[in-house]
């Protein structure tokens, strides 16, 4: 089985102590992976809003949120300045391509655009939704020296324009849903021809806490889903700021196991070369809950005839 992983690198923290940390490991067990960048700035304390989504205080209660993030985080953008991830932290990202993985968009401003896109509303939601990425496009231009190839949404909040924009863009392809595997995606009726290659496995802070899965076992829970038949093999998501810190033993573990199992541990780029793109099916794309996360997110929807 192939597992890629998908790096979403979310914070100023994450980037400036979880990647390093997180290329290391994947050194030592011989893993590519993909790496998604938050370009601009880290306005994490703004996401005090989320307190009025269903199942956020449960979140919290399983994940600490303090732990993971650190106060310090949690104050900017609101009572301390937000950092300019891009701008401060561009040779750690740089760092990432030259350890051979691959590197792309996660957002301009990663909680502007979770908490934002899916509620922006035509025809203004489409030109901010249209900003957000074009400024997330010019600064990944800026760090890298040439245009980002993939974008995986932050928290997979997307909205039907962002959708478009990932073709008109010129990605070569997406990861900016949950899924079972690759397809064409159609929002509206409208069907689009970058392919989305989506999050197939759950994640550890959606799993943590449930069902008596704690932080001991968690890597078995994931080891086991990514047993299920997936003919391009699967997408597995972490987080630098979890994965890459306080999760980290958790994540070396299930690298092992991955390893032991003979599986081969990519970048979701070596998934998406092998698509046969005049073979993909057409997929509506929904929005909805799934366990363990709150709100709702992009969803591989029913079979459409695109």
């Amino acid at each position: 089985m192939r597992i890629a992983l998908k790096v979403d690198v979310d914070t100023w923290r994450g980037t400036v102590h979880g990647v390093p940390r997180l290329l290391d490991a994947l050194r030592r067990h011989g893993a590519s992976a993909t790496f998604l960048f938050s370009l601009g700035p880290d306005r994490t304390g703004r996401a005090i809003r989320r307190v009025f989504r269903p199942g956020f205080f449960g979140k919290v209660a399983r994940t600490s949120v303090v732990e993971h993030y650190g106060i310090r985080t949690l104050l900017y953008g609101t009572v301390l300045p937000a950092p300019d991830i891009g701008a401060r932290c561009a040779g750690l990202m740089r760092a990432a391509a030259a350890a051979g993985h691959e590197t792309g968009i996660h957002a301009w401003d990663h909680v502007t655009w979770q908490d934002g896109v899916g509620t922006a509303e035509r025809p203004a939601g489409n030109d901010w939704t249209e900003r957000q990425m074009r400024l997330a496009c010019e600064r990944y231009r800026d760090i890298f020296g040439a245009d980002a190839r993939t974008h995986g949404a932050a928290g997979w909040q997307m909205n039907p324009h962002a959708i478009r924009l990932t073709q008109r863009l010129g990605f070569d392809y997406c990861s900016d849903t949950r899924g079972t595997h690759p397809f064409l995606p159609v929002v509206r009726g409208e069907p689009t021809l970058c392919p989305q290659v989506p999050t197939t496995l759950p994640t550890l802070d959606e799993l943590i806490g449930i069902g008596g899965t704690t932080v001991e076992n968690v890597h078995e829970r994931v080891l086991a889903a990514s047993a299920a038949a997936a003919p391009l093999g699967h997408v597995y998501t972490l987080h630098a700021e979890l994965e890459g810190m306080k999760l980290l033993p958790v994540f070396e573990r299930l690298l092992g196991a991955w390893r032991d199992r003979g599986d081969r541990l990519c970048s979701v780029a070596a998934l998406a070369a092998d698509l046969d793109r005049g073979a993909l099916p057409f997929h509506d794309v929904c929005w909805t809950e799934i366990a363990g996360r709150s709100g709702t997110l992009a969803m591989q929807g029913p079979a459409s005839l695109g």
